[in-house]
């Protein structure tokens, strides 16, 4: 196998592809193909259609975009709101259905007149079928995405009444469903011209984010306390010491976002950064930069204003403009202006992920044990079997948490216990009840 050619780039542009099985390692072969796109293609794989909200979480920021195998896992991602990058999907309307189409003419025992459809519109399905002059008087269709069950039972119940003599289904995990049911099916596969121009496309959009991202932005950080007025001068060196705190604080803070500082006067300072670094800090431009640090070290209140622009002067000059909103505004939102000025809005916040239910701490689990098993003046020793019923779980459970106590140093496993028996001996555990105290251990 040759290596790179010399002088080669390899290029930085990363592109997740999200999808079942089949289809990722298909869009995977043709990103390498003899007409492959600059850039790198990173697989995220699933089993079903609801978990690719997860896959695009796990890819993290990892990629500058995601492109999906189809429609269905993208409507998923979008729903859950874990798209924080670019992304679009390999489309399976017009020749990927008339490509089924056509497999369903080869099987006498499918009429491709009798058919169920998922996914797809309605006007698709329509244009699809009249350009192969076949009618659509019998056709069933559900257009909505949904759960691969909820989907399977669509399909399922047409067939049953007889209404169709085949499933065409968009979604990998509802043909697997249907033919484990007996239900003929067949999977609307996008065709290999569709994938090479959604991977252009999703090239073209990570680009385009990426020139995005590297945008300038100009910060000006006003400070109200540092402007003199007539009734209220205060001591020099107590101005000097507090301008060199605040400068280096803003120091520090540009440091973390690869940005510059310079001092405009005796009262503001000037930021130059990208519009990524700026985001990032800003958790996209929801909150203003800089405004809760100097609150908390320093004590004072400051106004800021964030401006982009097609050359530096436009920048600055749409960043004076969002300082005056912010001083005028008793609310933090407008504080930003995009490159054509006008207020930026932040993306929506992204869904807190329901999370699962917190696992008993370990001296909880040993109280508990404890307080059942009862005064004893010998070692409190217990299986999981006998802990499962003193907690209310199964034994399998139980056994996790005896081993959690274990970890945790609040039990130790003794030898097993042989017996003339078949199948696994019993694992004792010894509870250290000491670690509960005086007042828990009698």
């Amino acid at each position: 196998m040759s290596g790179p050619r010399s002088g080669s780039v390899t290029p930085d542009l990363t592109i997740g592809v999200v999808g079942p099985h089949d289809l990722v390692e298909r869009v995977m072969l043709m990103g390498h193909g003899p007409t492959s796109v600059p850039s790198r293609l990173v697989a995220a794989a699933y089993r079903d259609e609801q978990e690719a909200a997860d896959k695009v979480v796990r890819l993290g920021s990892g990629v500058d975009v995601c492109l999906f195998a189809s429609p269905v896992p993208y409507e998923f991602a979008r729903k859950a709101g874990v798209l924080t990058m670019p992304a679009t999907y390999v489309p399976l309307n017009g020749a990927a259905l008339q490509g089924a189409l056509l497999r369903a003419s080869l099987d006498e025992r499918h009429e491709p007149e009798r058919v169920s459809i998922d996914v797809l519109t309605r006007a698709e399905v329509e244009e699809a079928f009249s350009e192969i002059d076949l009618n659509t008087d019998h056709v069933h269709l559900r257009e909505e995405a949904a759960g691969p069950g909820t989907l399977a039972a669509f399909h399922e119940r047409l067939w049953r009444r007889g209404a169709t003599s085949v499933a065409l289904t968009c979604v990998h995990a509802t043909a697997e469903r249907l033919e484990l049911a007996g239900v003929p099916t067949l999977r609307i596969r996008p065709t290999g011209a569709a994938i090479r121009s959604a991977l252009q496309t999703s090239a073209l959009l990570g680009a385009h984010h990426r020139l995005e991202e590297s945008q300038l932005v100009v910060v000006l950080v006003d400070v109200p306390t540092l402007r003199e007025t007539p009734r209220r001068v205060t001591p020099r060196y107590w101005r000097e010491e507090l301008k060199l705190s605040l400068q280096r604080l803003l120091l520090q803070e540009a440091h973390r976002m690869s940005a510059a500082v310079w001092p405009l006067d005796d009262h503001s300072y000037l930021v130059t950064a990208t519009r990524g670094s700026i985001a990032a800090a800003t958790e996209g431009f929801r909150t203003p930069p800089f405004v809760e640090r100097v609150r908390e070290e320093l004590g004072l209140a400051i106004e800021v204003g964030i401006g982009m622009g097609r050359t530096a002067q436009e920048a600055e000059s749409h960043a004076r403009a969002a300082l005056a909103r912010s001083q005028t505004s008793q609310r933090a939102q407008g504080f930003a202006l995009d490159r054509d000025g006008r207020a930026l809005v932040p993306a929506p916040r992204t869904p807190p992920r329901a999370q699962a239910p917190a696992k008993p701490k370990g001296l909880e689990i040993l109280a508990r044990l404890a307080d059942r098993l009862g005064d004893q003046e010998q070692p409190l020793i217990v299986d999981a079997e006998n802990a499962g019923n003193m907690l209310g779980v199964t034994p399998r459970t139980a056994r996790r948490l005896l081993r959690t106590l274990v970890e945790e140093g609040l039990a130790w496993p003794l030898p097993p216990n042989r017996t003339p028996q078949p199948g696994r001996p019993r694992q004792l555990y010894r509870l250290i009840v000491e670690k509960l105290g005086p007042k828990n251990t009698g």
